[in-house]
């Protein structure tokens, strides 16, 4: 008998926020693998336990080995539980070491796969995401991509039309399940002792930032000179570096924080005057919450955000720079971006179950 059993592969708080919707619609057709790639219960544990997740049915411990290593070892095990298991279709999200690794393992083991968020591209060679998401897209069976201008760039690249839907985005889904109440909001920004859109949420973390001495001082001495407290949940790896190039006395001007659960990370970036942020989900958060998120990296993949919610700057007084002139017309910034529409559509883990569905029909 055909197995409804679908595998969906995570390991990092975006692949653990934008594929809990899909989990949950899955229900018990869905075998959970949780590769550990963000590996403590700051980064990990805690989203799964706010998104009411449970115990993932295989977890794996690939964090804190470098890239390759993470790839080669999730990928063998990925595959020896999806040859045993069997399942209908596995799904991978995003541009990580363990999607290209879920990817990998269903190439060899001959299991239809699906890429959630595909389509990505920011044409920066130096990104090892942007070679990930290019190896996952070429693999995939089916490409579920956010917006249109992801579609037309997998037609561009040879990717028949046949393996690509227009499914939106699951991170509003996501947010449905997990957004705190206005009250609870209240109390959860008065607890960092910080008010409404008086504080800047920020986190870095990229290879680009956080490995560059001269990237990451810049960028915590623009973050120390801005004229509101900075909140700074600050990823290990980044303070582990931070504290490597001597930038003690930068962090000690902020607000820095261990990383906090997604709950407490999303109400901040509703309450906050704005966001800055190398990440790509704040990226599309901010387009939820409509707060303007000044990008501190060479690229971004999401260039339809470019010039409303997102402004995108290079590591040093750019950033000071772009955040000043934000603050000086906030009420005017927060007003615009209040009356846009989210760019990446509504109700997308409903169309994605039924992209998975439809794959393994014909599989």
């Amino acid at each position: 008998m055909k197995s409804e059993r679908v595998a969906v592969v995570v390991g990092t708080r975006p692949e653990i926020i934008k594929l809990a919707p899909v989990i949950h619609s899955l229900g018990g057709r869905a075998l959970v693998v949780h590769t550990g790639q963000h590996f403590d219960d700051n980064m990990s544990r805690s989203f799964l336990d706010q998104l009411r997740l449970g115990q993932p049915d295989l977890h794996l411990a690939i964090g804190g080995e470098t890239r390759g290593a993470q790839i080669g070892m999730a990928t063998q095990a990925i595959e020896a539980f999806l040859l045993d298991a069997q399942p209908a279709a596995i799904v991978v999200q995003g541009d990580t070491n363990s999607g290209v690794a879920g990817a990998l393992a269903a190439n060899s083991a001959r299991i239809p796969l699906v890429h959630v968020e595909a389509g990505m591209r920011s044409y920066d060679r130096a990104m090892p995401e942007e070679h990930n998401r290019v190896l996952i897209d070429v693999l995939a069976d089916m490409c579920l991509v956010p917006h249109e201008t992801n579609a037309a760039a997998l037609r561009h690249e040879g990717i028949a039309e046949s393996r690509i839907r227009v499914t939106g985005s699951t991170l509003r889904d996501a947010i449905d399940i997990i957004m705190p109440t206005p009250t609870e909001r209240t109390e959860l920004i008065a607890a960092r002792g910080v008010e409404t859109n008086r504080f800047v949420l920020a986190t870095i973390h990229r290879a680009e930032n956080a490995d560059s001495d001269a990237n990451l001082g810049a960028i915590l001495r623009e973050l120390a000179a801005i004229p509101l407290p900075v909140v700074l949940p600050l990823h290990p790896r980044t303070r582990g570096r931070a504290l490597e190039f001597g930038l003690d006395d930068e962090l000690a001007a902020l607000q820095v924080c261990e990383p906090i659960g997604y709950r407490e990370f999303i109400s901040l970036a509703s309450e906050a005057a704005l966001l800055v942020s190398d990440s790509g989900g704040v990226q599309e958060e901010a387009c939820i919450v409509k707060r303007p998120v000044v990008i501190v990296r060479n690229s971004t993949e999401r260039p339809e955000i470019l010039g409303t919610f997102a402004h995108l700057v290079a590591a040093g007084s750019a950033i000071g720079d772009k955040v000043r002139e934000l603050l000086e017309r906030l009420p005017a910034v927060h007003e615009q971006l209040a009356a846009l529409p989210y760019p990446y559509g509504d109700h997308a883990a409903e169309k994605v179950v039924q992209a998975i569905d439809e794959l393994s029909a014909r599989a």
